[in-house]
């Protein structure tokens, strides 16, 4: 029995959001985000993109290609309460779904063609949800989620397609070498400098030859261009909360020391936010004195997966409780109020500067661990002092994450 994949993708959600608010903005060039100079484009209507307007642009070069442009701040609020609306369909029609954003969505489809028909099941679906919430969404039918997510790129706007199973090469074949998933700009343009234009013509290249040129990414894109893909679904959990403690081996009095264990915390549950494409709403902080004692404080922020407003926060919640001259056993950091957010970091607040870092950021903690880059500039900080062993871990300290889900 074949694997059969659905995706499912909401149409310039957050513009489609705004349109339902306020339906004057039908037909018009929307582009939702950051208003400033400074700021950086999150989602805008296909008006707009047929401008050259695209999402992670600056908003500056989007008001120069689009002039004409609604800028819309936007509001994470509603777009969570809509982006709940459809999760609690999709919940209630599938056994199993992975949420992968804001607006996004993947359902194991395998076996339902013996019972029901995955095809005109997926189109029941989809008119449910845009029935139900009055929200254009597309989506693609296929034998893994690489194809899928094609499928539906396929499909939109506002539309569905299927790939037939055993015509998953006749589709991809003729498509340029830049619709290969993670085929990104820079090897795109390196595979042209080869003759290499479409899928086909990478085709004719060996593994051996793509793992020459571009090392173990090389042989997975070689992997994704014959439609081969391992990804599996990840089961959807509303996770609420998400924490880090560490309980030291000897108790310390140490501000310093303190200090730079909490930006540590900071940076790891940053990054996971920004991994899950979460966003957080309030920070909290820990102490367990050397007794036992524990005391905790929480302060509510704007949604944010900032790493350097995350450090601040919680830095300024520990200074504002700590007792100077107690010993501290445990110290730790949580994150609550999480909520969906369609990009790894906040695009309302952040500029392109920042959207750019933290991207460059998540790549090198990805490909070298967490703990091999922290950022100094969180609070002017020199990196070499906060990687410093003694200001942070040692062997015998204990770590503890964890994640929540609460009613």
């Amino acid at each position: 029995m074949s694997t059969k994949i659905l995706h499912l993708d909401l149409d310039s959600f957050f513009v489609s959001v705004e349109r339902l608010l306020d339906p004057s903005l039908n037909g018009k060039p929307v582009v939702v985000g950051g208003t400033s100079e400074r700021g950086v484009v999150s989602s805008c209507s296909y008006e707009a993109r047929k401008m050259g307007v695209h999402s992670a642009m600056s908003t500056r070069k989007a008001k120069q290609l689009c002039p004409d442009a609604i800028f819309i701040s936007g509001s994470m609020g509603q777009y969570g309460k809509y982006s709940k609306m459809v999760t609690d369909i999709i919940a209630a029609e599938a056994p199993s779904f992975e949420k992968a954003s804001i607006d996004e969505f993947y359902i194991d489809l395998t076996g339902m063609d013996k019972f029901f028909g995955s095809w005109q099941w997926s189109l029941a679906l989809r008119q449910k949800i845009i029935a139900e919430t009055g929200l254009p969404i597309s989506f693609g039918l296929s034998v893994n989620k690489m194809l899928a997510k094609m499928a539906t790129n396929e499909a939109k706007p506002n539309g569905q397609f299927q790939i037939p199973e055993g015509e998953e090469q006749a589709f991809l074949d003729p498509k340029p070498i830049g619709k290969i998933p993670f085929c990104g700009e820079k090897t795109e343009q390196f595979l042209l400098t080869k003759g290499i234009k479409t899928i086909f013509d990478l085709r004719q290249f060996s593994a051996e030859a793509l793992h020459n040129w571009l090392g173990k990414s090389g042989v997975d894109l070689w992997q994704r261009a014959h439609g081969k893909a391992t990804a599996t679904l990840h089961p959807y959990t509303d996770a609420k909360s998400m924490s880090a403690e560490r309980t030291f081996s000897k108790d310390t009095a140490d501000r310093a020391k303190l200090e730079k264990v909490i930006i540590a915390l900071t940076e790891d549950l940053a990054v996971d936010l920004r991994k899950d494409k979460k966003t957080a709403a309030c920070v909290a902080i820990k102490i367990r004195y050397s007794d036992f004692e524990t005391h905790t404080k929480q302060l509510a922020i704007s949604t944010t997966a900032n790493s350097k407003v995350i450090a601040e926060t919680a830095t300024h919640l520990y200074k504002s409780i700590h007792e100077k001259e107690r010993e501290v056993r445990l110290i730790g950091v949580r994150l609550s109020h999480l909520t969906d957010g369609a990009y790894p970091i906040n695009l309302f607040d952040d500029t392109a500067k920042d959207v750019r870092l933290y991207k460059a950021i998540d790549e090198l903690k990805s490909k070298h661990g967490k703990t091999k880059l922290v950022i100094a500039q969180n609070l002017g900080l020199d990196s070499r002092k906060i990687n410093d062993p003694k200001a942070t871990l040692n062997k015998a300290d204990k770590v503890e994450r964890r994640k929540t889900r609460e009613d």
